[in-house]
């Protein structure tokens, strides 16, 4: 009994599991690139980077200070370098 349902639970969470990506995809820009793209596409609204993580929902999650020091938070595609929504 506890078997079956442990491997009822264990189909119930393999999507979730199967979608969950601990780092970019192997194809993906490199970092570098990607934050090149942004400072760009931000332009004088950038005033820095100040964090930078790895979303296991396949983004990177972007931190910067804005030119009137305000922080501001950005989800930016591995693939591209665009910005999500």
């Amino acid at each position: 009994m506890i078997l079956r349902s442990l491997a009822t639970l264990g189909l119930i969470l393999s999507p979730v599991i199967a979608t969950a990506q601990d780092m970019p995809p192997a194809d993906a820009l490199p970092l570098s690139e990607i934050l090149a793209k942004a400072e760009a596409d931000l332009g004088g609204d950038l005033g820095h980077f100040s964090e930078i993580e790895w979303d296991d929902d396949g983004y990177y999650e972007v931190e910067y200070q804005n030119a009137e020091d305000r922080e501001v938070s950005l989800r930016l595609d591995p693939m591209t370098g665009e910005a999500m929504d």
